[in-house]
């Protein structure tokens, strides 16, 4: 494109038009628009990426704690939701750290039947089936399960 300067009768003064100046910043606008938008979209598959990482630690940390509690006593103590900005360390304690503000957890355990051969299932339940799910804002972000035997 090229630009033409007009010369302005009064003075001798060389310059651009508001009109011309106008068009100009239009379309340095789109050009600042499109180089910018994908580090925009970029931030945020970031930030995604950072959610799903939060939650996968914060369900395996749980099935980590689980599978260190005796066996006799994770139906008792392992099934439970913690709300949205309520998720709990292993001390006990909520987490006050901003990151996790959104997070909830939901763990449940049961016995279970495993077969042993097609069609044969073992005579004693000492299997439990283990599954911590963690939401982001009401999303499921991360699901672990795990069978545990005593």
């Amino acid at each position: 494109m090229i630009i033409k300067r007009m010369r302005h009768s009064s003075g001798g003064k060389y310059g651009f038009t508001l009109a011309e100046a106008m068009i100009a910043m239009v379309v340095l606008g789109m050009a600042a628009a499109g180089v910018l938008l994908p580090f925009s979209s970029g931030a945020s598959v970031q930030a995604e990426g950072l959610r799903s990482t939060l939650a996968s630690k914060l369900a395996s940390d749980l099935i980590e704690e689980i599978i260190n509690t005796p066996c006799g006593q994770i139906i008792a103590a392992y099934n439970y939701s913690e709300p949205q900005g309520q998720v709990k360390d292993a001390n006990d304690n909520v987490f006050t750290d901003p990151a996790y503000l959104n997070f909830s957890r939901t763990v449940s355990c049961e016995y279970v039947d495993v077969p042993v051969s097609p069609g044969v299932y073992s005579s004693d339940t000492g299997f439990i089936l283990v599954t911590v799910q963690v939401n982001y804002s009401g999303r499921t972000m991360a699901v672990i399960k795990r069978l545990i035997s005593e």
